[in-house]
């Protein structure tokens, strides 16, 4: 039986090897090679894969005989392509005479003229709709496209589903990730304000202030959200490199296959798609600084390499054999235990002693909660000018709930915790309670001390009603529920007295015996 496991478990990692060594680019050959081996099977004259886009609706040809990349961009009105992409059904036309069809006007761009074409849908498996559609024109020998060519072309297309969706999957993250670099890029670029209230992050900034001149690497520690990206802008603001780029990069939001050229750049013809050449992260940072957010994310595959820039400090572009040097330093950054990634073997030892020399780590806000008011403060100012809106303050019952509250998400919850409150509050009005998000009203509501709290009213009326309640409660216990001599204790009339107990509706205690 031992002997069966451990062979199911051999035959599994073998398959997770094969499925992992599919990366985009070997999606892209075998689209090729349907469009160079279709026409051959069906025994017609070109053939043609398009992606549609989803969230855009754009439709663009990937590949087709004699054509190059996006050359054809057919509507989704009025065209073939559109059609299909649209009903997820397929068509055969065996006669095109429209001198208004698409095909009739691509005749004079590309000098080929369609006479019959079959087109079938390219259906996504994630259920996201149709991701794209192949289309093959003119049968040889003048022959009509039948059903069974239209069911054959449809069983190609649901083959190629899972190629096209691949590549639409890629482009998606590596725009999501240029836009969590851009967002990151333009963080730090806004003037920030850092709060140091607590002794911790006093300490914080001293180190900062006595690293930042000097041209050691850094390795900033920290649970998610707590303000690693803005102590490292302010290292660089504060060193000698300030004058040069600051380039902070998520290495979390890079797809694995994506990394090398994303860092490291890439010549024209590299690989399909580089159209052009491009500088990597590497070159972009040359003379400044390079911020490398969720470095414990970094694939394996990939360290050596970073290992030899932070060795070297030098590298070269996919496609190209020239040296490349590189004069920057290196702030890293992450939210996981790096020593435990080690014995997991998740991240290299030799890496992790050349990223930094110095380490710091940020507390989450919950043990610095000196610092949670002011930056509430803060938030609030900075975000009523960004939405043009005259809020007066937050209600005191808010603040002493904020510094009871453990946010899990830290600085960055609490600053959108802020944007919430500021946006729903009605202009010219302060901060309330009722207006925070669900997650903090479901916490205050299991938590009875919080509770407890908030249903106090701080303002001066209040204090002074609460006040006089103890006080004629303590007088009145003190007398044995005399009131006579409860008036006397309090310096007031028992008339007074009688009109205080009614209208706060205070209760005798009972007599005593004695």
């Amino acid at each position: 039986m031992n002997e069966i496991n451990q062979t199911i478990e051999n035959l599994k990692s073998r398959l997770e090897q094969v499925n992992s060594s599919w990366t985009t680019k070997e999606y892209e050959s075998l689209l090729k090679f349907y469009v160079d081996i279709i026409p051959k099977i069906m025994n017609a004259d070109r053939c043609s894969i398009f992606i549609s886009e989803l969230d855009e609706g754009g439709i663009w040809l990937k590949f087709g005989t004699g054509l190059k990349e996006k050359e054809l961009t057919p509507p989704k009105e009025g065209t073939v392509v559109g059609k299909v992409i649209s009903s997820g059904r397929s068509i055969i036309e065996n006669e095109i005479n429209s001198e208004s069809d698409y095909h009739t006007e691509l005749r004079s761009k590309t000098g080929y003229v369609t006479n019959n074409l079959i087109c079938a849908p390219i259906k996504s498996l994630t259920g996201q709709g149709v991701t794209g559609a192949i289309e093959v024109l003119n049968k040889q020998g003048g022959e009509h496209f039948s059903r069974g060519d239209g069911a054959f072309l449809q069983e190609i297309a649901d083959y190629l589903s899972m190629a096209i969706e691949n590549i639409l999957l890629n482009q998606e993250i590596l725009q999501i990730s240029n836009k969590l670099n851009r967002e990151l890029d333009d963080s730090w670029k806004s003037d920030k304000e850092i709060i140091a209230e607590s002794s911790v992050m006093r300490n914080i900034l001293n180190t900062v202030h006595s690293i930042s001149s000097t041209p050691v690497n850094v390795l900033i520690l920290g649970e998610s959200g707590t303000g690693k990206e803005i102590i490292a802008s302010l290292i660089h603001r504060e060193s000698d490199r300030k004058s040069n780029p600051f380039v902070p990069v998520n290495c979390a939001a890079i797809p694995e296959h994506l990394v090398e050229s994303e860092f490291f750049g890439y010549e024209k013809g590299a690989f399909t798609g580089a159209v052009s050449s491009r500088n990597g992260r590497f070159e972009q940072a040359h003379e400044g600084t390079l911020f490398l957010d969720e470095i414990g994310d970094m694939p394996m595959a990939i360290q050596p390499k970073f290992l030899r820039v932070l060795q070297e400090g030098e590298g070269s572009r996919l496609g190209s054999n020239k040296v490349i040097r590189y004069d920057l330093r290196f702030i890293c950054a992450t939210n996981k235990n790096l020593q435990k990634e080690m014995s997991s073997g998740n991240f290299r030892e030799d890496l992790f002693y050349r990223i930094f020399s110095v380490e710091i780590y940020i507390p989450p806000l919950r043990e610095r909660k000196k610092d949670i008011v002011p930056l509430a403060i803060l938030f609030l100012n900075n975000v009523s000018k960004r939405f043009k809106k005259n809020i007066i303050g937050y209600a005191p019952a808010v603040l002493n709930f904020f510094e009871d509250y453990p946010w899990p998400g830290n600085v960055r919850q609490l600053q959108h915790e802020v944007e919430r409150l500021v946006a729903l509050t009605p202009e010219g009005q302060q901060v309330s309670l009722n207006h925070c998000s669900t997650e903090l009203q479901n916490w205050k509501s299991s938590n009875s001390i919080i509770e407890f709290k908030d249903l106090h009213d701080f303002t001066m009326p209040a204090k002074i009603k609460e006040l006089e309640i103890s006080c004629i409660k303590d007088a009145l216990n003190k007398s044995n529920g005399n009131k006579r001599q409860t008036s006397k204790i309090l310096g007031i009339t028992r008339q007074g007295l009688d009109k205080k107990i009614k209208r706060y509706n205070i209760s005798n205690p009972p007599k005593s015996n004695n």
